[in-house]
């Protein structure tokens, strides 16, 4: 099936909608990054919290299009995110007194920090503890 660039644009919008209202996350709070990476498209969404404004990694997909990355996305949040297990992480970046706690589904605790770490360089974020939570 062949879309036109509107097309595409309505097809993107749409499917990002979803996997904000998927997520309960409005807009500002998701940040859907695209770059082209070995001829395929990776798409990084970031969450970034509203309480202290700090960006991490949620996930990233890759496909051979936008589109494609973003219907990726989409199937894990809606089906595959649940066979994750839940990390608490405590942090604190470099010159604030404040100890803050975030919650990230990862595969493992390299991954739980990874996404913490997203984007940053590792001197600016001391982590405390991190934590496999039990899973219900």
């Amino acid at each position: 099936m062949d879309f036109s660039p509107t097309d595409i644009h309505v097809e993107s919008a749409r499917i990002q909608r979803q996997i904000e209202e998927y997520l309960g996350l409005g807009p500002g709070n998701l940040l859907f990054e695209f770059r082209q990476l070995d001829g395929q498209t990776r798409l990084d969404l970031i969450t970034v919290n509203p309480r202290h404004q700090q960006s991490f990694l949620f996930r990233y997909e890759t496909g051979y299009d936008k589109l494609d990355a973003l219907r990726k996305m989409l199937t894990y949040v809606q089906r595959f995110r649940d066979e994750e297990s839940s990390y608490t992480i405590q942090w604190r970046t470099r010159g604030d007194k404040e100890l803050q706690t975030s919650y990230f589904r990862a595969h493992n605790v390299y991954e739980a920090l990874d996404k913490l770490y997203y984007g940053r360089d590792l001197t600016t974020i001391t982590v405390f503890s991190v934590v496999l939570n039990p899973s219900s």
